[in-house]
């Protein structure tokens, strides 16, 4: 079987490639001889996963204004309201290499949450056009996300991957058939455990990400994480990790843990993380934290899989339904609305230490269950075969 994952934006967002590194894993254990091609808006990024059988750059090309194309795009766009041709034009690079796999799959676990989405529409149409076997991989979907328009190109895939109870029940709900529960492949990703930094106690460390997306969506959220980390440092004897989870220009929460590091580092028991670290390395920090908080995805998928008591700073439907399906409810997961009050995150803080040892006994008997799931969705995707 030859799959070509597309909807990729890159790897600086290590959340991206935690789905890219664990899914080509599972893949290859599960399927013999399985070839795994990856089509990337920055295949430089993607370098670092060395088990991809080839990395293909994905970009959009923009149509040079004046152009032939530019032109016969703005008549057809004009006089036939047809925008096919101009985006086949611009997602070539993708559209040329369909012919390359049998199984094109779309990776993006959460693409389909930020609006309609023309261009993958039309590179969905074009793949089921050629004849090849479309699917959605680990998908979150909230119903406030659902369109007409993108329920029609839902529609089109030959197998849509839920990687948690909330997505799957809505699209179920919505009439699509064609829809399975499974769980994020990146909950069976390895980890590289580098040497420990400078102020780390074993065994009584804190990690906490944060993320400028959340930041931009709640500005009062920034002073909020000020009061909570001013709480942890009064009220225990923790250090504090603060830990990066995406690295991209502009989306870059490095920079954003930075000011909090500087503010705070004079006490001795707060450290920054390294900006340029693979997944792989992050999950291996993660794994050894007493505790996390985070904003990034699955920068709390690497402490859940560890077995950490975790607090989610969740904004979309992907938080809480993870959450619900380890837990049965959404524990310890904020709405971006609520993480506006230090006051609240300090007492979701004092939850968390109070039942320690719950949340990690409920995690040891949940994550087998939750790891098997990631894997059925190679089983899945076998049957498409």
């Amino acid at each position: 079987m030859r799959i070509m994952m597309f909807a990729h934006g890159g790897s600086l967002n290590r959340g991206c490639e935690a789905i890219v590194r664990s899914s080509t894993g599972i893949i290859k254990e599960g399927i013999g001889g399985a070839k795994v091609f990856l089509l990337s808006d920055r295949p430089d990024t993607d370098r670092i996963i060395g088990t991809l059988d080839h990395i293909y750059d994905g970009s959009a090309i923009p149509i040079s204004k004046y152009s032939p194309q530019w032109l016969m795009s703005l008549l057809r766009v004009r006089l036939f309201k047809d925008e096919k041709y101009a985006l086949g034009q611009i997602h070539h690079n993708v559209i040329k290499r369909i012919g390359l796999a049998d199984v094109c799959m779309s990776i993006g676990g959460d693409n389909y949450c930020y609006g309609e989405q023309p261009g993958w529409y039309e590179i969905n149409r074009r793949i089921k056009k050629k004849g090849k076997k479309l699917v959605l991989w680990g998908c979150s979907i909230g119903e406030e996300d659902i369109t007409p328009r993108k329920l029609e190109d839902l529609k089109l895939f030959d197998l849509i991957l839920a990687r948690e109870t909330l997505t799957y029940n809505m699209l179920k709900n919505k009439g699509l058939t064609n829809v399975r529960l499974v769980a994020d492949p990146a909950f069976t990703m390895e980890k590289i455990e580098l040497a420990l930094p400078v102020g780390w106690q074993e065994g009584n460390t804190i990690g906490l990400n944060f993320s400028p997306l959340v930041m931009s969506r709640n500005q009062q959220s920034k002073g909020a994480i000020r009061e909570l980390i001013s709480h942890i440092l009064q009220t225990t004897d923790m250090t504090i990790a603060l830990t990066p989870h995406v690295i991209e220009d502009g989306n870059n929460d490095f920079d954003v843990l930075n000011e909090y590091y500087r503010e705070f580092k004079h006490t001795g028991r707060v450290i920054l993380l390294p900006g340029n670290l693979t997944a792989v390395q992050y999950k291996g920090y993660i794994a050894r934290m007493r505790f996390f908080i985070g904003a990034r995805t699955h920068a709390t998928i690497a402490a859940y899989s560890n077995m950490v008591p975790t607090i989610v700073l969740g904004y979309s439907v992907k938080s809480k339904g993870i959450a619900t399906d380890l837990f049965g409810e959404e524990k310890l997961v904020l709405g971006i609305e609520e993480i506006s009050s230090g006051e609240l995150l300090a007492s979701k803080f004092e939850e968390m230490v109070q039942e320690e040892q719950a949340i990690r006994d409920r995690l040891k008997q949940a994550i087998p269950q939750i790891k098997q799931m990631s894997y059925q969705a190679v089983e899945y995707l076998r049957e498409l075969a």
